[in-house]
């Protein structure tokens, strides 16, 4: 299914604007923005409606691109959003899909879950008790995400396979194998005593940048 150029606009547009929320105003000395976890959708759509009028961009765009963003609000059943139409659905499943994936395919996934830890803390959001509970809870995010990739929004993950066949001529979803590697591999890490776990996460010295956060708490 090919995309117009006005459809790869919206969503590179959506896909960059999506998480904007979390940047601080001018105004906003306290906190590091992790504070507007639960907000950060509706700010990040505020955030567009004014770009897009301040500098007097196609006035037709943001109609699309807010549902568009809110489709990667977790918190928001997919169905309960009011798309203009199917195609902008669509638009819609791709923009989240590649935020899903792209997030649980990462490297560093696993080890990132600390940064993602001290953003709920500050946010006063989730029932963790500490980055250890968050990394045993991890297991049912990803069976969640993947139901979702599955059913709402429509199991296009699948098709990320083309994208390696036509880039290397390999037929594999390197991406969903990503995806499997980090989850086996936290299965290993959690399946060991607590004081192990954050001895088994090595990627990018994260950990070590997440315990220098929270030691002056401690």
């Amino acid at each position: 299914m090919s995309l117009s150029d006005d459809e790869i606009s919206l969503i590179l547009i959506a896909a960059l604007m999506h998480d904007i929320g979390y940047a601080q105003l001018q105004h906003e000395e306290i906190g590091t923005g992790a504070q507007h976890t639960q907000t950060h959708v509706k700010r990040g759509i505020t955030f567009m409606q004014h770009y897009f009028s301040e500098r007097h961009l196609p006035e037709h765009f943001p109609m699309f691109l807010e549902p568009m963003i809110f489709s990667t609000d977790p918190a928001l059943n997919f169905s309960d959003i009011e798309f203009q139409d199917d195609r902008t659905r669509f638009l819609g499943q791709l923009v989240v899909t590649a935020d899903l994936t792209g997030q649980m395919a990462d490297r560093t996934y696993l080890e990132k879950l600390l940064f993602l830890y001290l953003e709920f803390k500050e946010a006063h959001f989730g029932n963790f008790q500490s980055i250890h509970d968050l990394l045993r809870q991890t297991r049912r995010f990803y069976e969640i995400a993947m139901a979702k990739l599955d059913g709402p929004f429509g199991g296009l993950y699948v098709n990320l396979s083309f994208h390696f066949k036509d880039m290397m001529g390999v037929e594999k979803n390197f991406y969903l194998e990503s995806i499997e590697k980090n989850i086996d591999y936290l299965e290993r890490v959690i399946a060991r005593n607590e004081a192990e776990y954050l001895s088994m996460l090595k990627r990018g010295g994260i950990v070590e940048k997440a315990k220098a956060i929270l030691e002056p708490e401690d």
